[in-house]
């Protein structure tokens, strides 16, 4: 690849480091886009063991692709993110990816579709580990940076993508008990 290009891709990537996330870290400051996707590839690491079948290099880029989109538009809560957002984001992937020196376009564009159609094993993953990590890092910041909405979705976020794996759900579950030992002795925000 020529050096130019590669920088090119570099900057693009070096700015989920910029772009903030509605979650906070256990410092007490607000998460990056690239930490989340980080943490997620981290986590990717360590489920051979679990998922034989699976390409967990696969699993790896696509969690460290996933947000690339976020780079141009910035991070929305899920719980504010509507249709045209989301429009939006893919239309700067499409064009981002565009800009790609063959084959990383094709490998990547092909990667993208098959997160987006969320058949294969790899893709679940993907999607199920977005949703897991996005609930464990809550339980990891101060309940003070929580919105009221958040004390019922950190129960309920991901249990739709974690059902098709026995390891998943059992994962959930862990999380969802560290999310009630920490809410367990506060009152709770009125809703």
């Amino acid at each position: 690849m020529n050096p130019r290009t590669l920088l090119d891709i570099l900057s693009v990537a070096e700015n989920l480091k910029n772009q903030t996330r509605h979650s906070y870290t256990s410092s007490g400051r607000q998460e990056s886009v690239a930490e989340h996707s980080w943490r997620m590839a981290f986590a990717a690491c360590f489920l051979a063991d679990e998922f034989l079948e699976a390409d967990l290099t696969k699993v790896i880029k696509m969690c460290l692709f996933h947000d690339i989109g976020e780079s141009f538009t910035g991070d929305i809560p899920c719980f504010e993110k509507n249709e045209t957002h989301e429009q939006t984001e893919q239309q700067c992937l499409t064009a981002w990816l565009a800009t790609l020196p063959s084959p990383y376009r094709e490998e990547y564009q092909a990667l993208f579709d098959e997160m987006e159609q969320c058949q294969t094993l790899e893709a679940k993953l993907y999607k199920a580990l977005d949703k897991l990590e996005a609930v464990d890092q809550h339980n990891h910041a101060d309940l003070s940076t929580w919105i009221p909405l958040e004390y019922d979705l950190q129960l309920t976020h991901g249990e739709k993508q974690v059902a098709f794996s026995p390891y998943l759900k059992s994962l959930k579950s862990e999380i969802n008990t560290d999310t009630l030992k920490k809410i367990k002795n506060i009152d709770l925000p009125q809703k």
